[in-house]
């Protein structure tokens, strides 16, 4: 719970960036400076530096820091030309990068102590009212995001205005770091990212592919049952498809470069929608079809800079549970409601009860006209009232096509996660002419809705594994439980329960090293096996088992239809 003077933790954690960056001065007096933002929860500042910094810098930039914010410097603004600005870092070249750059002719500096930076504020009014702080970690980070640019040293750290804010934040950054899906992806062996093949692109082991079919599984079963139709289409389309659809326009910078196939321009897709519209217009619609509605778990392919990769949550190659709807304008609001509640319910299911919803209106750049826009983002309006649903406007965050609705869903650490989105697009029918045959016998134009409902398959399981700090529920549990026999001797009984419970439909292993029983419990435990089951000679004897749970708690002996009775109410119960 953070403090009620929230408004100045802003200003207060952008002075102690400058208050680092006047201690990394002191330790490195030839260090060149980039930039040095707030951020959520913090600051960052990056520099260029004779050499890697060591845990033992961070410790002497914060007592450095303790000093400076001891002495009680004021922060004291200043306005320059640019020709005073270039004098005063003159032999600071990212600085220099930046005033060639910022088109104001006279710009602000701030000075705190011995130090001066280029910088717009705000700030406290003195070091002394720098709260309790912590320098978090250090990370490479390439000059403007830009990976031809030089890598610099980037360190991250916070300020809270107490000293029990800041202990309940490290505390819940230290769960965070837990929970980690890039360091549980490891631990669990779920799925690796190849150098080799190239930043970005997510190779799923086996436990985490069949995490992974287990959720499409239940997508494609949800989507069948809601009337919706599966689709697949294929990953490359030529140039001129992404010309027509306004994407080599629009969205080019976050499209691969083109190839040459016998003298045609092909490119790999970024979207799913163009391929939906080619299908659609193999056949003259009637009004009476309408809606149709079209998924596909379709994979893309989008060109993000290496500096911005994270995971699973950021990459290059990522499968989307795409859908499209076409539809008439007086379908359109029942049919974004039946998204919504449909999104709902699969959040819901795997375990998210918590979400906020934001409408994302229309961008600078963008297709169509001011009327359409509008109309497109009155149905949004619309169908989130008869929901009775709260939402925020999140201004020029639309698409190019449409406004959208994006939900954001809540892990266990409270922490939000790009999830379903919901766009109208009044723009490609027009651009494909994608119509359908009135009651009046005439052509009209569809409308198409475009929608995820998890978001992209590897973001959302990276934000699932982070929830459940990879102990996940016992219906999507790569493994269900796994057979230990006590000693050799009981390796004949081990692998006919572990077959029996397979013909049952469970997901079953057999640990059949030579290794203590202790140890393989514990190690069990640290997969996040949801079950163990223990047998030695009075289970074979008796033909039932020894249950324990990854908690740690045993149960002790149980019969086989004890134990299919238990783990069958317990995935049934699914999340919750």
């Amino acid at each position: 719970m953070q403090s009620q003077d929230t408004d100045k933790l802003g200003p207060m954690r952008h002075s102690a960036a400058h208050v680092m960056a006047e201690a990394v001065r002191q330790l490195f007096p030839d260090a060149q400076f980039g930039i040095g933002p707030t951020i959520q929860d913090g600051f960052y500042y990056d520099f260029d530096l004779p050499r890697p910094l060591t845990p033992e810098d961070l410790a002497d930039i914060e007592s450095s820091m303790r000093d400076i914010i001891a002495a009680d410097y004021p922060f004291l603004r200043e306005e320059v030309d640019k020709e005073a600005a270039r004098e005063l870092f003159a032999h600071q070249i990212y600085k220099l990068e930046l005033i060639q750059e910022l088109p104001e002719p006279r710009l602000t500096v701030y000075r705190q102590g011995s130090f001066t930076d280029l910088c717009r504020g705000p700030h406290v009014a003195s070091t002394g009212q720098i709260g309790p702080f912590k320098l978090l970690s250090v990370a490479g980070a390439y000059w403007r995001g830009d990976e031809n640019r030089p890598m610099l040293q980037r360190i991250y750290g916070t300020v809270f205005a107490t000293s029990q804010e800041l202990a309940a934040y490290l505390t819940r950054r230290e769960e965070a770091e837990r929970r980690d899906h890039r360091r549980l992806g490891r631990e669990l062996d779920l799925f690796s990212l190849q150098e080799a093949a190239g930043p970005g692109l997510v190779f799923w082991h086996p436990k985490g592919a069949r995490l992974r079919r287990l959720i499409e599984d239940f997508w494609v079963a949800e989507h069948y049952q809601r009337g919706y139709q599966l689709v697949y289409t294929p990953h490359v389309a030529k140039t001129d498809l992404w010309h027509t659809s306004g994407h080599w326009e629009l969205y080019r910078e976050n499209m691969f470069s083109p190839m040459d196939v016998e003298g045609q321009e092909y490119i790999i897709k970024p979207m799913n929608c163009p391929g939906h519209i080619l299908m659609y217009q193999t056949h003259l619609h009637s009004y009476r079809e309408l809606p149709l509605r079209w998924a596909e778990l379709g994979t893309v392919y989008r060109y993000e800079r290496s500096g911005v990769l994270h995971g699973l949550t950021r990459v290059r190659g990522f499968t989307q549970d795409d859908a499209h709807i076409f539809c008439r304008p007086d379908q359109l609001e029942s049919e974004v409601v039946g998204v919504v509640e449909l999104a709902r319910y699969m959040m819901e299911t795997f375990g998210f009860k918590e979400y906020e919803i934001r409408l994302s209106t229309r961008p600078e750049k963008y297709a169509g006209t001011l009327e359409v826009w509008e109309e497109a983002t009155a149905t949004l309006e619309r169908a989130l009232a008869q929901l009775a649903l709260p939402y925020e406007i999140d201004p020029g965050e639309g698409v190019f096509y449409g406004p959208k609705i994006d939900v954001r869903i809540k892990d266990a650490l409270g922490r939000a996660w790009q999830g379903p989105t919901i766009q109208v697009d009044f723009n490609l029918p027009l651009r494909f002419h994608v119509t359908y045959v009135g009651e009046d016998g005439k052509e009209h134009l569809v409308v198409m809705v475009h929608r995820t409902v998890l978001g992209s398959i590897e973001r959302f399981l990276g934000c699932l594994i982070e929830h459940y700090a990879g102990a996940f529920p016992v219906w999507l549990a790569p493994v269900q439980a796994v057979v230990i026999p006590i000693s050799d001797r009981h390796e004949d009984y081990a692998r006919r329960l572990a077959e029996e419970l397979r013909r049952e439909g469970l997901r079953v292993e057999t640990d059949l090293r030579s290794e203590r029983m202790n140890l393989k419990v514990r190690e069990a435990q640290l997969n996040k096996v949801p079950y163990m089951l223990i047998v030695g000679d009075k289970e074979a004897a008796a033909g039932n088992l020894s249950l324990r749970l990854r908690s740690g708690q045993d149960l002790g002996p149980q019969t086989v239809a004890q134990f299919l009775t238990r783990i069958r109410e317990d995935i049934a119960q699914k999340a919750s």
